[in-house]
């Protein structure tokens, strides 16, 4: 049993009912909330390890809470979102939201997402030395990144784009947040840039390219590096 705490975010009594039993057998203990105003009462006087939050809520924009939660929080936040409400989904990325599931969800995948947001907060006190993932090890402290022992040269965009991704390894990063911290934000629109530069990494570390499986596309939404 985890005893992490998560704060569920939903105005929907049957998502509320299906969550709270689940993460509850899964070793979490849930907080509800229905507005985003009660989420932010509880993020502050609860301490929630997770926040799973709905962008539909009836009393102000989930994006909204986000930038709320930004303001003085880095507690991961996972997004509940519809498909057809991608930019939104992208723009509370953007904000800050550390990643995303799509209704409808199997509490598995919910599960598996929260532990990697987890993982990642235990992570946040200081930056990565190592990461090594499907024979790809990528080493900061001599800025060698080597695929089955061989060293992978690469350019120092494609390190920068590399070293990034890993950094967040297991959530989503959006095409804007790499672009802006790898190009700057004048190329915050560039995704040609974006997937060019993918593509060579892929080519580089992949064991088949067309097939990856280190550096995954989120379609229109950006990219996540596997959780080793």
């Amino acid at each position: 049993m985890s005893g992490d705490r998560i704060l569920v975010v939903d105005d929907e009594p049957q998502i509320q009912r299906f969550l709270k039993p689940a993460l509850t057998a899964a070793g979490y203990e849930v907080i509800q909330a229905a507005t985003g105003t009660e989420a932010l009462k509880f993020a502050a006087t609860a301490a929630p390890d997770v926040v799973i939050l709905d962008l539909g809520l009836p009393d102000m924009d989930g994006k909204d809470v986000v930038a709320k939660l930004r303001g003085w929080s880095e507690v991961p936040i996972i997004i509940l979102s519809a498909r057809d409400r991608e930019t939104e989904k992208i723009a509370a990325l953007d904000l800050g939201a550390d990643d995303y599931i799509e209704k409808p969800f199997g509490i598995g995948e919910l599960t598996a997402r929260v532990r990697t947001a987890l993982r990642h907060r235990m992570r946040q006190a200081g930056e990565f030395e190592s990461v090594s993932v499907d024979g790809v090890e990528i080493d900061t402290l001599r800025r060698l990144v080597t695929r089955d022992g061989e060293t992978v040269k690469l350019t120092p965009k494609e390190y920068d784009l590399l070293v990034l991704l890993a950094r967040h390894a297991g959530r989503v990063v959006t095409h804007r947040t790499l672009l802006t911290a790898v190009w700057g934000p004048a190329h915050g629109e560039d995704l040609h840039y974006l997937r060019v530069f993918v593509g060579q990494l892929r080519q580089k570390i992949e064991r088949d390219p067309a097939h990856p499986a280190i550096i995954r596309t989120e379609p229109g939404v950006g990219y996540r590096f596997v959780d080793a």
